[in-house]
This record gives C-alpha cells, structure tokens and sequence, in this order.
C-alpha cells in the first residue's frame, strides 16, 4: 500500500493547522493493527485534514491513499474511512458560480476536486455491499448513493442488498441511501418512492416499515399516507413487543480512561447514552421522519405524545429532545404536549428527568401545563436549585429556572433561599424578567446584597445580575445601592458597571429622583469627546430623562451621539431620543438622516425613534417595512411600535401583522438553531401582534 506517498511534497501543502507533514503518518495509522492508532489516526484526520468539513490541498492529496485503505480487506475499522471518504466528497455546491477574485472560489473549487477524485474512484464502494466487515456494510451503502456516477446501477444493488442483509441497522441504511439517491436525482425519485410505498406494505419487520415512512417523509412527503401518525405509533408498539427490540441492552460501558480522541469521547457518551435503552435506531428514524414531516405539527404533536406514553424511557427521552426541535422552530397548540414532557420529571432515570427539566426551561410561558410538576420537582430536590461549575459562577437549576420563567409565584421563595448563599446564581436576576410583581418580596434581598459588595475589580461579574434582577422589579428603593455602585466603580470594566446601573436607574424612573445630580454629573463628565463610549452618554441622557423628563438636560448629548461613528451609540441616542416621544422633535433631521445608515439596525432604531418623536409615519414606516420583510430579527421592536398605533394604519401594517400570525413557522427559527431565547422572543412577537391588531382608537 501507499505507493508513492513519499513522493508528495506534504510540507508544501497545508491543512487546518498548518503544514501537512504529518499526513502520511496519520494515513499509515489508519492501517495500523493497533485500535488506539487508528482512532488517533481517524481522529487527527478529522481534526486537521478536513477540519469541520473544509477541503484543503492535503485532503486532495490524501483520496488515492484513503481509496487504497478503503480496497484493502486487511484494513480494519474500514467504515470510518468509508464515512470520511463520504464526508470529503459528498458535499453539494451550490449552482451559482463563484468569482474567481472571491475568497470563496479556492475553497469551492476544492470542494469540487475533491468530489471528482472521490466519485472517480466510487467504484471501490460497490464491494463493500457484501464485506464481512459489519461497519463496512453500513456505511458503504450512503457512499455509493452519495458519489457513484451510476445511481440507476447503485439503487438496483441497494434493493438486492435489502433482501439479503441479515443486519436490521443495515438494512436501514440502505433504506437511507435510497431516500439520498431520490433527492439528489430527481429524475429517479418516482421509482424510489414506490419502492419505499412497497416496503411499507410487506410483513417484514416494523423496523424497516419505519425506515421506508421515514425516508418517504424525507424525500416526498406527500406520498405519506393519510393516517401516517396511527401507522407510525402501530409500528413502534410492534418494535416494543418485539424480543430482540425488548431484551436489547447496551453492555455496561465497562472502567477505563477517558479516550484521548474526541471520536473516542463521542463513542463514549454513545455507548454511556445507550446502556439499558430499546434498540438505539429507533431515534435515529424518528428523528427522520420527523424532519419530513416539516410543518405537519399537529401530526409531529401526536405522535410525540405517543413516544412519551412509551414504556421505554430511552424512546421518552428522544421524544423529549425532538419536541424541543418541534417546538423552537414551529408554532401550534402544545399544552398537552408540554403536560406529558412535565410528567418526565418524576422518572427516576435522572437523565431523563434532566432533559424534561432543560426543555422546560426553554419554554417560558409555555410551560405553563407542567407548572404543577416542576413545582413538586423543585421541593423534592433542594440540591438540584442551584447547579455548580468548574471555573465559572453558579447558575439555578433548570427546573426552578423553567418553574420562574413559566411565572410561577412558587418559584419565588426558593429563589429568595438561593440569595442567602454565599455566591448567589449568576443568572438569579434574569429569572426575575417573568415572575412581575410576584418577586416583588425578593427586593430587600435584593438591596442586601448589592449594598454589601465590594467595590472590587469584580464588580461587574457580581453586581450585574443583581443590577438586573432590581431593574426586573422596578425596586427604587434600591437607588442608594444602585449609586454606590455607580460611584465606586473601578477603572476594571467600569463602563460595564455603568451601563447595568443606568439601566436599573432608567427603570426606576422618577421615584429615583435622588440620582439626578449624579445623573447630571455623568452627563457633564461622559459627554462627546471624553473618552467615554457615545453609548455610555446616550444611556446616561435616558436614565436622566426616565427620572427628572428635563429634554433640554439631555438632548443636546442625544443629538451629539447621533452623529458619532460608533453605530452602537447612535444605536443608544435613537432609543433613549424615542422614549422622549414628541419632546425630542429637535433630533427628527439628524433621525432622518440615520435612515440612510449602512447598518440596518441603526436604520431600524432610527425610524422608530423618528416616527415616536413626530407622529409621523411617512419617512419611518416603509424603512420599518423593509427591515420586517429582510430581517426578521427586527419584528419585535417594530410591533412594539406599532402597538403605540391607535390602530396599525400604516400602508402595509395590518397585512404583516396578520400574515405573522397566520404563519406556522417561528419568525426567528433557524433549522438546527439552538436558544430559549427563540421560544421566548417569538412568543412575545405574536403578543405584539394581537395586541396591535386590537388595540382601539381612543374616543373623542
């Protein structure tokens, strides 16, 4: 093997870290008869030589030696290199060309190069189908209908495989490479849509009917049949009574280091994921099937309602883990849904539990149907309140987190018993944002605790959430603490500290009127040209606003920000300029002059501080209008905005609106996107809407 390898010039090529004179060891490793070399090996390739999936000029190199090992019946552990073969040359290109003067072309010719060598050499996938080598079997059948040229000779080979396979996960996996070949060759999915309708009718295994429904929702959704959800719940009764589906347990993953390769700690945390679960594909075709059935939520609702009745806590925490996808990326009617994943938190398998518990929390108001049940999570388990972290600050648990962000007043005094810790939560204060006035006895504590901080150079890291959790309250009381703070800062992010002391200040509004002189001293010392970043002075000029409403005192700081190159701080001077609503009018031309500015938040603030200080919609709106339809991001603040209307009675207003509301798909959601901000933020945006929609015209 491995003739000429010594002829490439590796030093002269390079991969993710710079280079390339470490391949050849690495390709030598991956024929190793050592398992722990060849896992380095696979691993290293990974990591370097086509690192997060790039193509570099030493990838290119490496395809004839990786096609070499891949032809070799004495190689062991061939699947992986199957799979990074797969990976190398499987990528899609989009069909637009690239500039050649792009920094993009070199990559994307690459990437082309590379898929050539490999389909160039696909051929020795097709002997693969038969190996003895089980791991080889699996993969081999995505390489061939990922890069032969020949899909029409690789589909027949995948259907006489199928019938010969003993291997369920293999039969799966030829499944699998059918549904790749309809959606990569368009003209051939007809004829792999009726095989997979026929795989679903024959008496063979309810695995493999579950295969075919999943990879018919992946590549042509619309063949599904109508009563897909009971078919799909059938099969998986029939998987559970199954013997081997039933008495399926991973062995113990038995005491050992820690691997030394990521690969090994992914197959480590598969293996410990495993142990004492139904067979572990199941997830994987649910998973699928799932992702076809797209905005079908009603359906993906029942039939996760139906996992989550299963007797196997392995298949209810996959379904609790994909309603979590479900409910970040789509809009519906979920409080049945959300009821079944509470009924989680009293399993006794913890890791079940826990997921319960952390998608809970991502739910906020939508948690509301397991409320009762993370209320009872949160009193039999003290010691999960507060969650401790290696090198970083203590944060709430998730449970009491999803029980606060639900708004449950029976979050409220375990979060007070969390403040008498020596180093309270990091994220108490955040918590605080949705109990309203219900933690309002939390204030004293509150105060407690920011007056006897030191002034130290980690102020900001223990000042901040209690900052926040005061401003969530609206605790005035709290100014004194609050100015301690604002004067005793240290030089160490002092424009941090500022800025979330400004920011409670700002929501105490006029009952804080002890701040003014400060307010007044800051304005002088942090205007223009101080030194001082323009946005400290905006924030500065609306907390003095929020308390004293002296227009004169702030607007010229206001209309200097405006002007400034830091787009954050113009940023800063428009918000603060439109709390001042028709007071700030002296500002509308340097406003309107901003609804030209190259960054398009900067044009959004703009507009909506321009229409709040003139009334006017006529300049504002169709900016306002644009940013909706491009960026969705910028929908919350625009239909906080128009919730000011008397009515929506802008050209265009009315129509968003509704269409927003008629629209299944979150505004915000990202396909694979993580956040519980998502839920939350989207939620808020369909409040806006309705509460736009209905707001009346006052009477005369």
């Amino acid at each position: 093997m491995f003739g000429g390898i010594h002829e490439v010039d590796w030093a002269a090529l390079g991969h993710a870290y710079g280079p390339a004179d470490d391949v050849p060891e690495m390709l030598y490793g991956l024929a190793s008869a050592d398992p722990e070399d060849r896992e380095t090996a696979l691993d290293g390739m990974y990591g370097a030589v086509h690192h997060q999936g790039d193509v570099y000029d030493s990838t290119l190199a490496c395809i004839p030696f990786l096609l070499e090992l891949v032809a070799n019946p004495a190689v062991q552990d061939r699947g992986g290199i199957v799979e990074l073969l797969t990976s190398i040359g499987g990528i899609d290109l989009d069909d637009d060309e690239l500039d050649p003067e792009d920094e993009e072309f070199e990559y994307a010719a690459n990437y082309a190069m590379a898929a050539s060598a490999v389909t160039a050499g696909a051929d020795v996938f097709l002997a693969l189908l038969d190996a003895d080598d089980r791991g080889v079997r699996l993969t081999a059948p995505l390489a061939l209908a990922t890069l032969h040229s020949d899909p029409e000779l690789v589909l027949s080979l995948l259907r006489e495989r199928l019938g010969a396979e003993p291997d369920a996960e293999v039969r799966f996996a030829c499944v699998e490479a059918g549904g790749r070949i309809a959606l990569r060759h368009r003209r051939l999915a007809p004829e792999v849509v009726q095989w997979l309708l026929g795989l679903t009718r024959v008496p063979r295994g309810p695995g493999l009917r579950l295969a075919a429904l999943a990879q018919l929702a992946r590549c042509a959704p619309d063949a599904l049949p109508a009563d897909v959800v009971p078919g799909v719940t059938g099969l998986l009764r029939e998987l559970r009574a199954e013997p081997v589906a039933a008495s399926f347990v991973a062995e113990p993953v038995p005491e050992r280091p820690p691997a030394p390769t990521l690969l090994g700690r992914l197959r480590e945390a598969h293996e410990a994921d495993t142990v004492g679960r139904g067979a572990p594909w199941t997830a994987d075709l649910l998973r699928t099937l799932h992702s076809g059935l797209g905005d079908r939520v009603d359906d993906r609702i029942a039939l996760l309602a139906d996992q989550l009745c299963s007797p196997d806590w392995g298949q209810r925490i996959d379904a609790v883990r994909m309603s979590s996808g479900l409910l970040r990326t789509w809009r519906g009617a979920y409080g049945e849904l959300v009821g079944l994943i509470g009924e989680q938190l009293a399993d006794p398998e913890k890791r079940l539990a826990d997921a319960a518990a952390d998608t809970l929390g991502e739910l906020f108001c939508l948690a509301a149907p397991a409320a009762d049940a993370l209320a009872d999570r949160v009193a039999a388990d003290p010691g999960a309140w507060v969650r401790e972290w290696q090198g970083g600050p203590p944060t709430l648990g998730s449970a009491l987190v999803a029980l606060a962000r639900a708004g449950d007043r029976r979050s409220v005094p375990v979060l007070a018993r969390t403040l008498d810790l020596p180093e309270p939560p990091h994220d108490l204060g955040h918590a605080l944002d949705h109990l309203g006035a219900a933690a309002a006895p939390l204030a004293p504590a509150l105060r407690r605790r920011l007056g006897g901080i030191e002034l130290d150079e980690r102020l900001y890291d223990r000042a901040g959430p209690l900052l926040y959790g005061l401003a969530a309250l609206r605790a005035a009381e709290a100014a004194p603490e609050v100015l301690r703070v604002l004067r005793g800062a240290p030089d160490y992010r002092r424009e941090w500290v500022a800025e979330s002391a400004l920011r409670a200040l700002t929501a105490f509004g006029p009952e804080a009127a002890d701040a003014i002189p400060d307010l007044r001293a800051l304005l002088r010392s942090v205007g223009v040209g101080s030194g001082f970043s323009a946005s400290l002075a905006a924030r500065t000029a609306g907390a003095l606003w929020a308390i004293e409403g002296d227009a004169g005192a702030v607007l010229p700081v206001l209309c200097a920000a405006l002007s400034e190159t830091d787009s954050g701080g113009r940023r800063s001077a428009a918000t603060a300029l439109g709390a001042l609503g028709p007071a700030g009018a002296e500002a509308a031309p340097a406003l309107g002059d901003l609804l030209r500015a190259a960054e398009p938040w900067t044009r959004v603030d703009a507009a909506i501080a321009l229409w709040r200080v003139t009334g006017d919609a006529g300049r504002a709106w169709p900016v306002l209008l644009k940013a909706w339809e491009q960026l969705p991001n910028t929908r919350v603040v625009i239909a906080q905005c128009l919730t000011e209307r008397t009515r929506p009675t802008a050209d265009g207003a009315e129509r968003i609106l509704r269409e927003e509301l008629n629209s299944v798909r979150r505004h915000n959601a990202i396909d694979g996107g993580y956040g519980s901000h998502d839920i939350f933020t989207d939620e808020k945006l369909l409040a806006l809407c309705r509460q736009a929609l209905t707001r009346e015209r006052p009477t005369a």
